[in-house]
């Protein structure tokens, strides 16, 4: 569900679709489970620093929770476009609670190590990473297509109004009763979303196409991003940000343990980091309509990475504090816009898989930055690891110039405009592969320019099922080609019909402005040889 091309981001209202009782009880949940969650992360990150002084092990614990996204989070994707997004959030949820009272236990049993700190944080985060693109997902089937852009604004307020919350109440609870209290209302924070859940009354998806498989829905999401240049260039983009910014999540809680030996301080830093991230949401929604997305990105990078260099050469608490809440502004606007921007700019069809490859690259340079930054910090010390990514995340403002954002978003609704072809025998789903040939006829004075347009058009047939695309001349009459492709099987063929959207309209239309007829098309199916032992 996308907004027309040329509307901008910013929704009329962020708070339409509190209307929505479902979506606003799961807002409500979600915001206490976040709670949880950021309490866990500072309690985790914390207890490492008593566990281990050396800055690789603390670095290692952003690993642990990236790392399984960098791992899970494609297939997960997949999963979460042909099961029940419902019963599988239900089951991760159920997973998470499991761990995080089993952390809990050991915490408080004396039992936790190095090691086993990280293996749990690990499989917590596999949850996370399992139900993440299905989570995703489901706003559009909670919210009507009208708000689902103001829905998302609400998700990224929760988010950072947890993580405003969150680490001082983590510091608290930590200060005063200790690491184990934390991990315990951790776990309690689960319910709430399993109880919701649990009662929504999901609508039942229906199709005459058999479901697709790991495999093939895995196979047809690295396509779709393959030649999609706008979800490529966002996914660039978002690697080298994230991968300079990940320095600063990992080696926080060393240089406020060398500031201060308390747990509070470190958990109130986070705090005002997530106050700051409230903030730059609000300001978000009143700057989109004034400035470009590459210029909001621009700005809210250049404020991230002064705030990275301040903080690498500060060595007072005040001043800490202040950069920590620019930080947050400036972090809450270019991961909003780069969150929107690929629930904008893949279909429904897709969306879970390209969230969900989004991820992957995201979750995969935060989990690589965090360890490399982290051995930096022992090389030399966490003071000159964080100053050298900063200018690092500085000098990615440039990326506007060689990969930019897209300026609008398309049409993504689905034009299924093509008529299905007379058969003497209606083939079964999993024939195939099939051969598709379009006949057409053009002006030979005008070949370059149907050349041109038809080459275009190759990359809205592979994206959305080809394995194969080739286009002939007929070398026997001037002004005939065939263009050529070839899916899988008749079912991908079939979804084909389904995948096509309003935005590719533009480019079929100009390739039919240039034939003199309507393009004949044919459908090939491949013939099994026959067993020589068969009966007759």
């Amino acid at each position: 569900m996308s907004p027309g091309e040329n509307q901008p981001l910013r929704p009329p209202s962020p708070w339409r679709p509190l209307h929505f009782k479902t979506f606003r009880n799961l807002l409500a949940a979600d915001l206490i489970s976040d709670v949880g969650t950021f309490m866990q992360t500072v309690g985790a990150a914390w207890l490492m620093t008593s566990l281990t002084s050396r800055p690789l092990y603390i670095a290692l614990i952003q690993t642990a929770s990236a790392l399984p996204f960098f791992i899970l989070a494609l297939p997960a994707g997949s999963i979460g476009d042909i099961v029940d997004r419902r019963k599988l959030i239900l089951v991760t949820e159920s997973w998470m609670l499991g761990v995080a009272t089993l952390l809990a236990v050991a915490t408080f049993a004396g039992l936790i190590t190095p090691w086993l700190l990280l293996l749990l944080t690990f499989a917590l985060s596999a949850g996370d990473a399992v139900e993440s693109p299905s989570w995703i997902a489901i706003f559009p089937e909670l919210v009507t297509r009208e708000d689902l852009a103001p829905a998302l604004a609400l998700n990224g307020i929760e988010f950072n109004l947890a993580r405003a919350v969150g680490p001082g109440l983590a510091g608290v609870i930590v200060g005063a009763i200790g690491v184990g209290a934390a991990f315990v209302l951790n776990a309690l924070s689960f319910l709430g979303v399993i109880g919701v859940i649990a009662r929504w009354k999901r609508k039942a998806r229906t199709s005459c196409l058999p479901a697709e498989k790991l495999a093939g829905a895995t196979e047809a999401a690295l396509r779709y991003v393959r030649y999609s240049p706008q979800i490529r260039a966002l996914l660039f983009r978002s690697v080298c940000v994230m991968f300079f910014a990940s320095a600063f999540w990992a080696l926080l809680p060393a240089i406020a343990k060398g500031l201060s030996g308390s747990a509070l301080v470190y958990g109130l830093l986070l705090g005002v980091f997530g106050s700051g991230a409230v903030i730059g949401a609000i300001v978000l929604q009143r700057t989109r309509s004034v400035f470009s997305v590459e210029r909001l990105v621009a700005i809210a990078t250049t404020i991230f990475a002064g705030a990275m260099i301040g903080i690498a050469s500060s060595h007072r608490l005040w001043t800490l504090y202040l950069l920590g809440f620019l930080a947050g502004v400036a972090w809450t606007i270019f991961m909003s816009i780069f969150n929107t921007l690929v629930q904008t700019l893949a279909p429904d069809w897709v969306r879970a898989r390209v969230s969900a490859v989004y991820l992957l690259v995201y979750q995969g340079a935060f989990a690589a930055g965090s360890a490399l930054w982290g051995l930096a910090a022992e090389r030399s010390n966490s003071h000159t690891a964080l100053l050298i990514s900063g200018i690092g995340i500085g000098a990615c403002v440039f990326l506007q110039f060689l990969s930019p954002l897209p300026a609008s978003t398309p049409l993504l609704e689905v034009w299924d405009h093509w008529k299905m072809p007379a058969m003497f025998a209606e083939p079964s789903p999993e024939e195939g592969p099939v051969l598709v040939t379009v006949e057409y006829s053009v002006d030979p004075a005008k070949a370059h320019e149907f050349l041109d347009a038809i080459y275009k058009y190759q990359r809205i047939r592979r994206r959305d099922g080809a394995s194969s695309w080739s286009v002939f001349y007929d070398a026997a009459i001037p002004g005939r080609y065939f263009e050529t492709f070839l899916v899988d099987s008749w079912a991908e063929h079939e979804r084909q019909h389904a995948r096509f959207t309003v935005a590719d309209s533009k480019i079929e239309k100009r390739v039919l402005e240039l034939a003199l007829e309507p393009p004949k098309t044919r459908h090939f199916i491949h013939a099994e040889e026959r067993s020589r032992h068969a009966t007759t």
